[in-house]
């Protein structure tokens, strides 16, 4: 049995030997392909180490050396910016948990993460590190990696711990001084900072950087002397952005110090952040300008501060105010001191800027506010300032200069000081003329009456005695505005005062109007006399008193004032020598009147009396019995006019002419045209009485009868009851009792629809309700007329109708009957009245066209009142911008700017800068809005209009501040008009988008 055991053991030797022989040569073969691996590692060349590092891996069985080749495969990744490196090495350590390599791997993926500047990665990997197991000659290298690591990746704190750890390490213990001292000096620890600069300031490789830091730190440490001293050594090695902040240093060191001279070249040469000046920078040299008295320079600078809300711009401001002073540049000093007055950070200036911004808006006027609630909010705020008594005076004289009475009246109410009282009254005054000068006589009438009821200056009693008189005259208190001339006249200061000058032609305008033609005479006479230079109004008192004459049958006299009238041809000549005319006949002077009524016809061929002439020649031509040529001139008359007002009468007077000459065939066929065409007329009512005369005559009573029962408005069997209701109607209308009148004339309407006199009826019952205010009831029945065949009521109700329709600004149908009306008024006043509604009603309708050729037609008329001058020429104005031809509109409005008053003449005044500003005359453009603003201030639309334009001309004059104040006050102030507020807007976002591009301090939508 043992002998059988050995061999058996030989041979398991002999196979154990030869297997181990195996093993060994393979792991011999591992270890070398492994050796060459590392060697490319080592090399660098990790693609290959790692294909080669993978293939051992996968082959080997040996546990060890799998782990090794993982830990290289994943370090391999790394250096190649492989994606799934990370994962690799997270494998690597899941897999080998108890790897020697698993720290090293950590270490030395953050080490290379390091080396190639990515920080963040390395942080990643720094953290996972066991800093226990870090060899001890390893870990001066990890803390201060590690701490440069956090140190990049801003957490400073911690980097802090890490670099402190190595502060004194000879290799490391400069850089960690450095990168500590830096994070103090960035978080604002300067004492810290100095100490570990300090530290390092002899080493070669920090002095250049820290010579800038520690010029930054003394300055940041208000050791402004050690600053320059420092930054004046570095200046001349710099270049680029430490350069420009070394200047700022110096600069802004200098200006600390108080030597703004010195502060100039320095603070100029810095050239900001990203190319860009705060609004600091710009304060800074500003103020150093201004302390040089150098202000044109110093509002350069300071009117760059755009946005500007904290203490330096409050500063700035107000230093901006001040220069401005200094150069007499009101306006602009105004916008700043109100600036710095809405500011709070230092209450001294917030008080001076007030001050300032009350006293220049006394002086030149406030576009913002009225002048009075400037000073009164002054005194609100400082009750007990020291200029109290001063301001008090400005304020009492403003509520007078500003021109904004109807605010300063709501300012002045339960104010009962004396200078107050005085105050009002004249307020009062004024403003009753605003209201008189817009024809809102029933308002200015009050006006005047309140002031009165303040009696204390006795030069605005006078003038505001004579006011109310004119405002009763103008809303036909005609005895009243007699009483008011009257007093005026006793008054010893009237003699003095302007309104005395044409006070006889108003005396006897008021006598005319009261049918005193006696005393009218006198005054008009007086007036004549007495005014010599005055051609328009004495051509004008020449006509009345001559019409006074006429009037009152002193027909001569009458004569000789209309030839003196026609002598000064200014005005209504052809009425003058028609009157003279008719004033020869009413003296028996027969062959005269025709004579001067054929001269007439053909010397006034536009007149609007020529058809009344024709009719008073064809009348006379009968009483001088030359039938031929009445009828004749009859015919003419009919044939020219067919919608004349004297037609129907030409065509009755015909059919008298042949009933009185036995003509009854003739005759019937007049009076049945005159019916037939001219229902309900007068004319028409004597026609059909005359007929059925002739009828009567001729024996044909049944014909008269068929023929009468084809005219509707005439009812034979009632003509008696329709006389009689008529005349129960009319008789209360002439006593003047208005209910009763209109009750009768309605109950005959109802009854007599088309009764002999309804036409008369409905024109009565209209001017009942007219005067009633009732309008709308009262406008059927001027339509009714206006309808009807053309009589002597037509052109009153066509006016009154008119009147009714603009009222209610119907411009569709007040167009076609103004058209009427110009065209068949007998009174030129009225043809007048026709033009400059429909220029207005065109305007209105967007036909401007149309609106421009009534305006000029109206500036035809040689006799226009100066208000109706400038309402053509402003429609003309507004027509050519609303056409866009601004040539044609700056004309017009530069003639309307001459005669306009309120809200036209602060409209021209807006337009006159508006051009100014596009022809680049900037700043006369400005004087021109400061005009508007101190001189119309009330009328805020225009106001607030010329605000965007002055921000317009001030930006194109370089200065930015005062563009952008205008415009955001404009926007803040003037919320109520949307068409000026988002112009103000999209100017606003110009300017901010511009000025953002060097000022960082400037917040836009794009940044």
């Amino acid at each position: 049995m043992l002998v059988l055991k050995r061999p058996l053991l030989i041979v398991f030797l002999t196979f154990a030997m030869l297997g181990f022989a195996q093993k060994s040569a393979v792991y011999t073969s591992e270890l070398k392909d492994y050796q060459k691996a590392l060697t490319l590692y080592n090399n660098k060349q990790y693609k290959a180490a790692q294909s080669l590092f993978d293939d051992i891996k996968y082959n080997t069985d040996d546990a060890v050396l799998q782990s090794d080749c993982s830990y290289y495969i994943a370090n391999c990744a790394v250096r190649l910016n492989q994606r799934n490196a990370d994962d690799l090495i997270t494998d690597f350590v899941e897999e080998y948990p108890t790897s020697t390599k698993r720290n090293t791997a950590f270490l030395d993926v953050a080490d290379y993460y390091f080396e190639n500047g990515k920080y963040a990665y390395a942080r990643k990997w720094y953290q996972k590190v066991d800093e226990s197991s870090i060899a001890r000659t390893e870990r001066e290298r990890f803390n201060f990696n590690y701490g440069y690591t956090l140190y990049s990746t801003n957490s400073k704190k911690e980097a802090t711990k890490y670099l402190n750890r190595v502060a004194d390490s000879k290799e490391y213990g400069s850089q960690a001084k450095y990168y500590i001292g830096y994070m103090a000096y960035e978080g604002d620890d300067y004492d810290t900072a100095n100490e570990y600069f300090d530290q390092v300031s002899d080493n070669e490789k920090y002095k250049e950087k820290l010579s800038y830091y520690q010029a930054d730190l003394n300055f940041k440490l208000g050791k402004f002397e050690k600053a320059i001293e420092l930054a004046l050594e570095q200046l001349p090695s710099s270049r680029g952005v430490e350069a420009s902040e070394l200047n700022k240093i110096i600069g802004e060191s200098y200006f600390n110090l108080e030597k703004y001279e010195e502060s100039i070249p320095y603070l100029q040469a810095y050239e900001g952040k990203k190319g860009k000046w705060s609004n600091t920078d710009y304060y800074q040299i500003g103020y150093a300008y201004y302390k040089q008295n150098d202000f044109e320079k110093a509002i350069s600078e300071f009117n760059k501060i755009i946005d500007g809300n904290n203490s330096v711009a409050q500063n700035a401001y107000y230093h901006l105010g001040e220069s401005y002073i200094n150069l007499e540049k009101k306006q602009e000093a105004l916008n700043a001191f109100r600036n710095a007055s809405e500011m709070d950070y230092d209450l001294k200036i917030q008080e001076d800027a007030w001050l300032n911004y009350a006293k220049i808006s006394y002086e030149i006027g406030n576009p913002y506010q009225s002048v009075p609630q400037v000073l009164a909010g002054y005194l609100d705020k400082y009750p007990d300032t020291s200029y109290r008594e001063e301001v008090e005076i400005l304020l009492i004289d403003s509520y007078i200069t500003s021109k904004n009475y109807k605010e300063a009246l709501e300012l002045l109410k339960g104010k009962n000081s004396f200078e107050n009282k005085v105050a009002y009254q004249k307020v009062a005054f004024f403003r009753g003329i605003e209201l008189y000068n817009d024809t809102n006589y029933s308002e200015a009438l009050k006006l005047f009456n309140n002031s009165l009821k303040e009696p204390r200056d006795p030069i605005f009693v006078a003038k505001a005695t004579f006011w109310k008189a004119e405002t009763e005259y103008n809303l036909t208190n005609y005895n009243d505005a007699l009483i008011g001339f009257k007093q005026f006249v006793g008054m010893s200061e009237a003699s003095g005062l302007s309104e005395n000058e044409n006070l006889d032609y108003n005396l006897a305008y008021t006598y005319f109007k009261l049918k005193d033609y006696t005393n009218a005479s006198k005054y008009f006479q007086k007036f004549i006399d007495n005014n010599s230079g005055d051609r328009l109004r004495r051509n004008d008192a020449y006509l009345r008193l001559a019409d006074g004459y006429f009037v009152s049958s002193k027909y001569q006299n009458a004569i000789n004032a209309y030839d003196k009238a026609i002598q000064i041809n200014e005005i209504e000549t052809d009425y003058a020598a028609f009157q003279k005319a008719m004033s020869n006949g009413y003296l028996g002077k027969g062959s005269i009147k025709i004579s001067e009524l054929n001269t007439f016809i053909d010397t006034y061929p536009k007149s609007a009396l020529r058809d009344d002439a024709m009719y008073e020649l064809a009348n006379s031509y009968v009483k001088s019995n030359e039938t031929d040529k009445a009828m004749q001139m009859y015919d003419r008359l009919n044939s020219e006019y067919k919608r004349g007002a004297f037609t129907s009468k030409a065509l009755l007077r015909q059919g008298l002419v042949y009933y009185n000459a036995n003509d009854n065939e003739r005759a019937l066929t007049k009076f049945k045209k005159v019916a037939s065409d001219f229902p309900n007329s007068g004319e028409a009512v004597q026609a059909v009485s005359t007929a059925r005369l002739i009828y009567i005559d001729l024996g044909r009573v049944d014909d008269y009868a068929a023929w009468v029962k084809s005219l509707d408005y005439v009812e034979v069997s009632d003509v008696e009851l329709d006389n009689t209701m008529y005349l129960a109607a009319e008789k209360p209308y002439l006593e003047n009792d208005t209910e009763n009148a209109i009750r009768q004339f309605n109950k005959y309407l109802n009854q007599f629809p088309n009764g002999i006199h309804a036409l008369k009826s409905h024109f009565y019952i209209a001017q009942l309700y007219y005067k009633k205010n009732l309008f709308e009831t009262a406008q059927p029945h001027y339509k009714y007329v206006v309808d009807a065949s053309r009589s002597e009521y037509t052109e009153q109700a066509t006016v009154k109708l008119c009147e009714i329709y603009l009222k209610d600004s119907n411009w569709s149908q007040a167009i076609p009957v103004l058209k009427t009306l110009e065209a068949e008024a007998d009174y030129p006043q009225n043809v007048l009245y026709a033009q400059s509604n429909l220029m207005n009603a065109y305007y209105q309708t967007e036909d401007y066209s149309s609106a421009e050729n009534y305006a000029e037609k109206v500036l035809a008329n040689s006799n226009l009142d100066t208000k109706v001058k400038s309402d053509a020429k402003i429609i003309i104005a507004r027509s050519a911008i609303k056409t866009g031809n601004e040539d044609k509109a700056k004309i017009a409005y530069a003639d309307v700017e001459k005669i306009a008053t309120g809200s036209v003449a602060a409209e021209a005044l807006y337009y006159n800068a508006y051009f100014k500003n596009k022809e680049g005359k900037y700043e006369a453009s400005n004087t021109t809005i400061q005009k508007l603003a101190k001189d119309y201030s009330s009328y805020k639309y225009y106001s607030a209009k010329g605000l965007v334009v002055m921000a317009k001309n001030f930006y194109a004059l370089g200065d930015a501040f005062q563009a952008n104040y205008i415009l955001e006050s404009v926007i803040s102030n003037f919320p109520e008009f949307d068409d000026v507020v988002q112009e103000a807007q999209q100017e606003l976002n110009k300017i901010k988008t511009e000025e953002a591009k060097t000022n960082s301090s400037i917040e836009t939508d794009d940044n």
